[in-house]
């Protein structure tokens, strides 16, 4: 399984004591990451734990999917990154 790189812009309407955070964080690089990740979260999660949780899964998988050695080293014709992946996934609530 490789990790999806096509991301969609979205447009959201903020209030201006929100941007200035997210503009704050953006300097640092991490605006885009944190708007998509509680969209994520909020759309996916029946609760903040299991919000949680998915997204530690989520970035597990993300982790082992950008993983190139994994995916070098194979078992039974598949790679060692899509076994761990699968896995994975079925942690997901």
């Amino acid at each position: 399984m490789e990790a999806s790189k096509r991301l969609i812009p979205y447009s959201v309407h903020l209030t201006p004591e929100i941007y200035d955070k997210l503009k704050e964080l953006a300097q640092e690089r991490k605006a885009s990451k944190l708007v998509r990740d509680a969209i994520t979260m909020i759309l996916n999660g029946k609760g903040d734990f299991d919000s949680g949780y998915n997204k530690g899964v989520m970035d597990a998988i993300d982790a082992v999917a950008h993983n190139q050695a994994a995916y070098r080293i194979s078992y039974d014709e598949t790679s060692v990154a899509d076994l761990i992946i699968d896995q994975l996934e079925m942690l997901l609530k």
